[in-house]
């Protein structure tokens, strides 16, 4: 079985997925989960992480890069509880 590659930095939409199951976003993003989980156990403030990682500019664009870092970083939350284990169980969209 093979397994499409995950993009390292794709482009984020303005507002992360909030469905109850697992997307085709959240399945291209899962890095990008990964660093905003990393960044938050961090302490990281998340204008810096909305700029490296989002790649929005919090300066030019504060209320979307603010909405895209709370949308992400809850999705991400919600992939460690939930999301997992519909990657697993290999029930996400294609």
């Amino acid at each position: 079985m093979t397994t499409p590659q995950t993009p390292l930095d794709p482009s984020v939409a303005d507002q992360a997925p909030d469905a109850a199951v697992l997307t085709a976003y959240d399945q291209e993003h899962l890095t990008t989960y990964l660093r905003l989980l990393d960044a938050d156990a961090e302490g990281a403030n998340w204008v810096d992480v909305a700029r490296i990682v989002l790649q929005i500019d919090p300066i030019h664009e504060p209320e979307r890069a603010q909405r895209a870092f709370e949308s992400h970083l809850a999705r991400a939350k919600w992939m460690t509880e939930h999301g997992y284990r519909l990657l697993l169980e290999g029930r996400g969209s294609r």
